[in-house]
């Protein structure tokens, strides 16, 4: 085993069995990142769901599981990436200490402004108008 890539091969097409695997193999196992992975997958979110109860430790189990449950298969899964628009985090940080609140807040904060406005805060703070461009994009 080299990567999480080649744990996915095996429950979805290879399906050895669990004890084949050497400990430097188990080693490599990430309980999250399978699950993530799989779940990208519409038609195994039940599967996932279920097995993501099992303790991340019990990777053996996981793997059977998984093993079990999942059909033989090479279909590719798309990954599903965040629709979140993240923010800069120079930005953030600049407005935290001029608000002297935490950068949660500030991301808070931050949806309820226009660009205008928070240009108008960052030129107050004693950017210039090339810092702020940068910052803000």
């Amino acid at each position: 085993m080299k990567n999480i890539w080649d744990w996915l091969k095996q429950i979805n097409s290879t399906k050895a069995d669990p004890n084949s695997f050497s400990d430097k193999d188990w080693e490599l196992w990430n309980s999250y990142m399978v699950h993530r992975f799989l779940s990208m997958n519409t038609d195994f979110l039940d599967i996932v769901n279920f097995v993501q109860k099992i303790n991340p430790q019990n990777k053996k189990e996981i793997y059977s599981a998984y093993r079990e449950f999942i059909p033989k298969n090479n279909k590719w899964s798309k990954y599903i990436k965040s629709k979140v628009k993240q923010r800069n985090k120079d930005l953030v940080e600049h407005l935290s200490s001029y608000w002297q609140c935490s950068t949660k807040e500030t991301r808070e904060y931050l949806e309820f402004l226009d660009t205008d406005e928070i240009g108008r805060i960052l030129t107050s703070i004693g950017l210039n108008k090339k810092e702020i461009k940068t910052i803000t994009k």
